[in-house]
Parts: structure tokens; C-alpha cells; sequence
């Protein structure tokens, strides 16, 4: 599912720092949890899809589906 949201983010021509600034946190959140140094809880991945401009419940979707 994280590599759905960084290929949506990229998708959306968001930098980190930008999505960072978006959700509210620093550029280092969104380096650690696309590199997988930390977990999203599920608040958190609703939050960083919806400000991406993906909807969240279709990436775990189709993550379930795969």
C-alpha cells in the first residue's frame, strides 16, 4: 500500500516537503514511512491519500485484491 502512495503522490507532482506540509508534519515523516523506516497507522494513511488526491480506501482495496 505505501508503494501505492508514493507512486500516487508522484502521480499528483507532490514533493515530500510539500505533501509534509500538506498533512501537517516535516519532509522527514514522508521520507521514513516511503522508505519504510516507520509504519502509518491507519488514520494516517487515510490523512496523507486524501491529501495526495488518491482515495485511500481504493489503495487498500486493491491492495487486498493483489
Amino acid at each position: 500500500m505505501i508503494d501505492a502512495l508514493i507512486a500516487a503522490r508522484k502521480a499528483a507532482d507532490l514533493t515530500q516537503a510539500e505533501l509534509g506540509r500538506r498533512i501537517g508534519q516535516r519532509q522527514t515523516f514522508v521520507s521514513k514511512y516511503e522508505l519504510g523506516e516507520r509504519r502509518l497507522d491507519a488514520a494516517e494513511f487515510i490523512k496523507v491519500g486524501r491529501a495526495i488526491g488518491a482515495d485511500p480506501f481504493k489503495i487498500m482495496r486493491d491492495a487486498e485484491a493483489s
